[in-house]
C-alpha cells in the first residue's frame, strides 16, 4: 500500500455530498435575506390592513357595495385583510400586482402576460388565479394593475445578496475554523495496514472521538491507547486573540436587515422591534412607506372604479391611513377641543377619531364655533368707531 492509499484510507475516500446536507448550507445563507424581507413585507400588510377604505358619494362618505368591498370581503373565498397581504406580497416580490373584478368581486391574479402599446390600452392575457386561466384578454380600463417601481427592488436585493451573502457565508466558515477542535495526535502509524489494524484505528477515531466530541451526551469517556499521545491545538485552547465569536455573524446579519429596510423605507428599528423613539419612527414609516403606496392604491381604484365625472363630482374613494398609528387619547384631547372650538370637527367625527361607532342624531353632526373668533373683516374701521365714540 502506498503513502496516497494511505492518507486515503486514514482520511476517508468519500468526498460526495448528500443532496439534503447541500440544501441545508444553502438554506442557511438564504432565509437570512428572506427573515428580512417577508419581516418588512408583514410589517406594510399589517399597517394597511390597519387603514380604512373610505368612499365618498358628491362629498359626502357613504358606505356602499365598494365600501364592503374593499373593507370586509374583496371575494368569497378571502377577507379584506387576507387579500391585502396577497396583493403587498404581489407587489413587492413582483414588482406589481394585477387584480380584476368578475362577478363584482375582486380577485388577484397571480400571472399575467401583457402587451404594452403607446398609444392606445395594454392588453392583458393567460390571467391565472389558482388553477384556472382567463382565455379571454383584458384591456387595461377592465384590470387594476399596481405597480410599485420602475425597476424591481427585489431585484437589487438579489443582486446585492449575492456577493453580500459570500461574506456571510464566509463569516460563518471562518467562525466555525476558528472555534472548532483541532487536536495532534502522536503515534506510531508507519506500520502494516492490514483490515483489522485499520478497523480498530477507525474505530478509535471516529467512534470513540465522535463520541468525545459530541455535545449532546451528559459524558463520554476515551480509551487512549499505548504509544498514542493527544494535544489539543485548537485557538482556544492556546488563547489566540482573534477568536472569531457569533456576534460577528450577527453584526453581518443586522446589516442585512439595514439594507432591506432602506430598500422598503422601514425605519430599522420598526423592523426589529425597538421602542426607542417609535413615535418619530412611526411618522417616518407612514410618510415614506405606507402613504406612498396607499396613494398608489387609491389612485388605481379611483381612475378605473370610478369615471371621470363622478370624481370631478366628488364621488370616489380614499384610503385613511390615520387609523394606524396608536395614539393615547390624552395626547388628542387638546387638539381635538380646539379643532371641535372653530368648527373643524362635529361631535360624531370626534367619536370616529377614537374608533367609536357615531351617534344617531343630527345634533352630532353640527359644527360648533365658540365667541371668541370673529371674521377678520369685522375688524375694519374699528379706529374710526373708537374715535367716533371718544
Amino acid at each position: 500500500m502506498g503513502l496516497r492509499e494511505w492518507i486515503s484510507g486514514f482520511l476517508g475516500s468519500d468526498n460526495t455530498i448528500t443532496l439534503k446536507e447541500c440544501v441545508y448550507e444553502l438554506s442557511v445563507d438564504y432565509y437570512y435575506k428572506k427573515l428580512a424581507v417577508e419581516s418588512c413585507i408583514d410589517l406594510i400588510a399589517n399597517a394597511l390592513t390597519r387603514s380604512e377604505f373610505q368612499t365618498f358619494e358628491k362629498g359626502k362618505e357613504k358606505r356602499g357595495e365598494n365600501h364592503y368591498l374593499l373593507n370586509v370581503q374583496p371575494n368569497q373565498n378571502q377577507n379584506a385583510s387576507e387579500f391585502m397581504h396577497s396583493l403587498v406580497n404581489h407587489l413587492i416580490m413582483e414588482n406589481e400586482c394585477v387584480v380584476i373584478m368578475q362577478n363584482k368581486q375582486l380577485y388577484i391574479a397571480d400571472s399575467f402576460d401583457i402587451t404594452k402599446f403607446a398609444l392606445k390600452e395594454n392588453i392583458y392575457n393567460s390571467i391565472t388565479i389558482g388553477d384556472f386561466t382567463f382565455d379571454k384578454p383584458f384591456n387595461e380600463s377592465e384590470v387594476f394593475h399596481f405597480k410599485l417601481n420602475d425597476r424591481n427592488i427585489m431585484q437589487v436585493i438579489d443582486g446585492m445578496y449575492n456577493s453580500f451573502g459570500k461574506l456571510l457565508a464566509s463569516s460563518i466558515d471562518y467562525y466555525k475554523r476558528k472555534n472548532n477542535k483541532r487536536l495532534l495526535i502522536k503515534g506510531d502509524f508507519l506500520r502494516a495496514q492490514d483490515p483489522e489494524t485499520q478497523a480498530a484505528i477507525d474505530e478509535m477515531f471516529e467512534g470513540q472521538l465522535k463520541n468525545w466530541f459530541n455535545a449532546d451526551k451528559v459524558g463520554s469517556a476515551f480509551q487512549l491507547q499505548n504509544g498514542y499521545e493527544i494535544e489539543d491545538m485548537s485557538d482556544s485552547k492556546n488563547g489566540v486573540a482573534n477568536n472569531s465569536t457569533s456576534r460577528d455573524i450577527s453584526d453581518l446579519v443586522s446589516d442585512i436587515f439595514g439594507y432591506v429596510a432602506t430598500a422598503f423605507h422601514v425605519p430599522i428599528g420598526i423592523l426589529k422591534g425597538d421602542v426607542a423613539d417609535i413615535e418619530k419612527q412611526m411618522d417616518s414609516f407612514l410618510a415614506f412607506c405606507i402613504n406612498p403606496i396607499a396613494e398608489l392604491i387609491q389612485d388605481e381604484f379611483n381612475r378605473k372604479m370610478y369615471k371621470k365625472e363622478e370624481y370631478l363630482q366628488r364621488t370616489y374613494l380614499k384610503i385613511d391611513t390615520t387609523k394606524i398609528k396608536i395614539v393615547d387619547i390624552t395626547k388628542l384631547s387638546t387638539a381635538m377641543d380646539k379643532l371641535f372650538a372653530i368648527g373643524g370637527l362635529t361631535i360624531n367625527d370626534v367619536i370616529m377619531m377614537l374608533g367609536k361607532e357615531p351617534i344617531d342624531e343630527e345634533w352630532a353632526n353640527r359644527r360648533h364655533v365658540t365667541k371668541n373668533y370673529q371674521e377678520a373683516d369685522s375688524l375694519e374701521g374699528g379706529e374710526k368707531n373708537e374715535t367716533l365714540q371718544e
